[in-house]
């Protein structure tokens, strides 16, 4: 955690800027790669659930740590639902750390009296809106 704005000389006001901006690009960053997992994870199950009931003992592969396992449909698909609920969770995590990281920089901003450029700060968060979009826009996951 950053000092206090009042704690902060000058010289270091654009490194924690810096800082806050890099950690915010790291989380959005991550929050796409475990969106676009999540979305492998409910194709690979909507494809493989009708099958539990109509051809259960149907053989599928599975990657198991690099290793490529035979396995049946209804072997398969409930730890496929426990890895999905689990990257589920994950990524609300990492967005909750997201939103209060970026209130927690936005305060900070506040207490410094650090304004940004309009361009620069609309690029950053038309970014960030668009991962937020994808993970929360008309996709049920």
């Amino acid at each position: 955690m950053p000092p206090k704005a009042n704690q902060a000389s000058p010289q270091d006001v654009p490194v924690i800027f810096q800082r806050y901006r890099t950690e915010l690009q790291n989380l959005a960053q991550k929050i796409g790669e475990i969106e676009s997992e999540m979305e492998e994870h409910a194709l690979v199950l909507s494809t493989l659930r009708p099958l539990t009931t109509s051809d259960p003992s149907r053989t599928c592969y599975r990657l198991i740590g690099g290793t490529l396992v035979k396995r049946s449909v209804v072997d398969v698909v409930p730890s496929l639902e426990t890895n999905f609920a689990g990257i589920k969770e994950v990524l609300d995590g990492l967005v909750k750390s997201y939103k209060s990281r970026e209130v927690e920089f936005e305060k900070w901003r506040d207490e410094v009296g650090v304004q940004v450029s309009w361009r620069r700060d609309r690029a950053l968060n038309t970014e960030i809106d668009n991962r937020m979009t994808g993970l929360f826009g008309g996709n049920d996951h």
